[in-house]
Parts: C-alpha cells; sequence; structure tokens
C-alpha cells in the first residue's frame, strides 16, 4: 500500500509540475496540446467502446506489483464493465469522463477528480459524450489481472 502512495504522490507530483512541454502530434483541431504524457498506442481490443489510447508508466513486476497507466478517451469512449481482484485508482487529468460502479449512479470525473474502485466491484469509466478525458490508472495486480464483463449499454452510458 506504501508503494500505491508513493506512485500516486509522485503522479501528482508530476502532472501538477510539468511545464507542459510534450505536444500531442496530429490532433484534430488542429492545435497542438500540451501533454503530460504521451497520448500512446491506440487501444484495439474489445474491451472498450470507441477510441482510446494507452501509455504504461509503470510495469506491474514481482517486485511491485501495481500497474499505472495513462489512458485517453475520445469522446463517447469507454471501458466495457469489468472489475479488478486488486482494485484500482483514477485520477482525472483533463476533460470530463464518467465513472460508474454496478448498482450505483454514474459519477462525472473533471481535472483533480478520483474515483476509488473497490476490489472485485463491477464497473466502467470513459469521456463524456462531447469531451474527451485523459486518466491515470493505478492497479493493484497481486490478486490477478482484470476480469472483463459485458459492454457498457447505451441505456447504461447515457443514464
Amino acid at each position: 500500500m506504501k508503494y500505491i502512495v508513493n506512485v500516486c504522490l509522485l503522479l501528482l507530483a508530476i502532472c501538477f509540475g510539468s511545464c507542459g512541454d510534450r505536444q500531442q502530434v496530429g490532433a484534430t483541431s488542429g492545435k497542438e496540446e500540451a501533454l503530460v504524457f504521451p497520448r500512446g498506442e491506440k487501444i484495439a481490443n474489445s474491451n472498450f467502446v470507441g477510441t482510446a489510447w494507452l501509455t504504461s508508466l509503470v510495469a506491474a513486476d514481482s517486485i511491485n506489483q501495481t500497474a499505472v497507466g495513462s489512458v485517453t478517451f475520445e469522446p463517447g469512449a469507454r471501458t466495457n464493465w469489468h472489475s479488478h481482484p486488486g482494485g484500482q485508482i483514477i485520477l482525472a487529468l483533463e476533460g470530463e469522463g464518467y465513472y460508474q460502479e454496478k448498482g450505483s449512479p454514474k459519477v462525472v470525473l473533471r481535472k483533480g477528480g478520483v474515483a476509488k474502485c473497490p476490489a472485485n466491484v463491477p464497473h466502467w469509466h470513459g469521456a463524456s459524450a462531447d469531451q474527451k478525458f485523459i486518466q491515470i490508472a493505478i492497479t493493484g495486480r497481486e490478486k490477478g489481472e482484470t476480469v472483463w464483463l459485458q459492454p457498457v449499454t447505451d441505456e447504461e452510458y447515457n443514464k
């Protein structure tokens, strides 16, 4: 747990202390945007709806079993329902996003917002319908890998 807290503090220091010297290439608006982390690789699997990119920042290994990644969701993009045996923490860096646990109302996340996903609780997260969303995902892997479930329906997303 101490490791997770240290990673969170480090990421927050990087996020809020950055000079914003990294630039996104190929932004759709034609404007270059300052990013804390590069957008990464486009996610090409069936666990996401819409367009999203992932940059792995910290890979889990035998010593530190926490993975950290930056995910950029285009407007309307989202994960499927899923759960994490070791829990997950979402840190909102930019834009507007949603987080929802099964059986609970959807929560709006904006820059500086945090969601703490309890272990083994089905949830989803992603961008709002009209804004992109950039998040840091801190995922405990010591108890197992992510369990992917069904897609979030349009009705669930728009509720």
